[in-house]
């Protein structure tokens, strides 16, 4: 169906108008998918840009000035903290979901106009989720605003899919999300800010990669509208995707492995050793098996793993036969006794 809405897109509205948005790069398809990510959401309005790189290097520097804070979790993706080097805001760094150092960084920005603590709602390397409850509670304490990045949430995360926010019950107290379009919706391609409209209003006129790059192409925005649709009708995809996550979850720790984060699909398998990973890893891919060995400088020296993603096409049969293989590799390499 996503296929199919791709190409319907591209014969009807063509490959691209050669423009930016505000000149005569909008089709109504654009309006279209906006209103629908807005809705999808829960919010007031959104924006789309070509990446959600690009929406993260666009909203720090549109919405804060000089008089104000950015307060930023330091394990934050690299698109927020170079999103966040182009502002002109002050900088604090919070140690990761750290909450009694964000609450003394937070007492520190008092002295700011504007204060915005920007997170990643799922962290990628590790697999674990932001406390949303607990940053939400701090901002309101400390009258701040809250950003996340749900690049790693949007489509699966939560009882429709609609990210962190909506899993930890905290959806009317984040202010700002962006996201992307080029994983669970359509993975083309594209990202997106959503939130209130004053806000949407400011980025279309001071956001410089919304302003300066070509909108997205119509067979994009079609196969991510369709994404959405799926979404929007039904969350049976949102929890066949949280109960393969689970199973593959449960019986690799069963068999004696170390699992990062929890209750997501981004799966690290945790083996310290750079060496061991890569040979892991190559060994999983001969047995037919694609995964991918992260070290150093990707991760932290002494962090080094194998990070699984599961799909929601994964079939049960293909999990159980994951984890077979890991086990086999596992006890072959030294991983397991």
């Amino acid at each position: 169906e996503v296929i199919r809405a791709a190409v319907e897109a591209l014969e009807k509205f063509g490959a691209g108008l050669s423009s930016v948005r505000f000149i005569c790069g909008t089709q109504s398809i654009h309006k279209d998918l906006e209103e629908k990510i807005a809705c999808f959401h829960q919010r007031e309005d959104a924006i789309l840009y070509a990446s959600c790189f690009d929406a993260n290097a666009g909203i720090f520097e549109a919405l804060l000035t000089p008089e104000d804070a950015v307060l930023s979790d330091e394990l934050n993706h690299a698109s927020i903290i170079d999103g966040i080097r182009l502002c002109k805001a002050n900088k604090y760094r919070y140690k990761h979901m750290d909450m009694q150092d964000l609450e003394a960084k937070l007492q520190d920005a008092q002295k700011h106009r504007l204060r915005l603590v920007a997170t990643d709602g799922a962290f990628s390397m590790d697999g674990d989720i932001a406390p949303l409850r607990e940053i939400c509670q701090l901002a309101q304490k400390y009258d701040a605003l809250v950003f996340i990045d749900e690049c790693h949430a949007t489509g699966f995360l939560g009882p429709n899919g609609r990210g962190t926010d909506e899993l930890l019950g905290v959806m009317d107290k984040v202010t700002i999300i962006n996201s992307t379009l080029g994983k669970a919706l359509g993975g083309a391609a594209g990202g997106y800010t959503t939130g209130p409209k004053p806000l949407i209003d400011l980025l279309r006129q001071r956001s410089r990669p919304y302003l300066f790059s070509n909108s997205l192409p119509p067979a994009v925005v079609g196969c991510a509208s369709k994404a959405l649709d799926l979404l929007m009708d039904s969350n049976a995809i949102a929890q066949s995707m949280a109960a393969k996550t689970q199973r593959f979850r449960s019986k690799m720790m069963a068999a004696g492995f170390t699992i990062s984060g929890k209750d997501h699909p981004i799966c690290p398998v945790m083996l310290g050793d750079a060496r061991l990973a890569a040979v892991m890893a190559e060994d999983m891919l001969n047995r037919g098996i694609y995964v991918i060995g992260f070290s150093y400088p990707v991760v932290p020296k002494g962090k080094a793993r194998i990070r699984v993603q599961i799909s929601a096409v994964h079939s049960d049969e293909d999990i159980d036969r994951c984890v077979e293989a890991f086990t086999e590799v596992g006890r072959k390499h030294g991983a397991l006794p």
